[in-house]
């Protein structure tokens, strides 16, 4: 879990309206699972969507908090990246 603060927007602080899955793809289904997700305003989720830098950083902070509970090998073989 990336953080246990779902009603406001981890980005901007507004009210939450949507989730963004840091891994996504075919692995969002796995960060569904994994809690590697962040509540966020649609302005600040298309922000991200549309930003090929904070694309990459949403995979790092995926991987930082899987990896709190769980080793790098078991994230490569869950997800079959590493971003690190």
């Amino acid at each position: 879990m990336i953080t246990e603060y779902m009603d406001y927007c981890l980005i901007c602080g507004k009210p939450k309206e949507d989730i963004h899955h840091c891994l996504i793809g075919s692995d969002r289904r796995h960060a569904d699972e994994d809690g590697l997700v962040i509540p966020v305003c649609r302005n600040c989720h298309s922000f991200i969507h549309n930003n090929p830098q904070a694309v990459v950083m949403s995979k790092i902070i995926g991987q930082l908090a899987y990896e709190r509970e769980h080793t790098r090998e078991e994230f490569r073989a869950r997800y079959r990246h590493s971003y690190l």
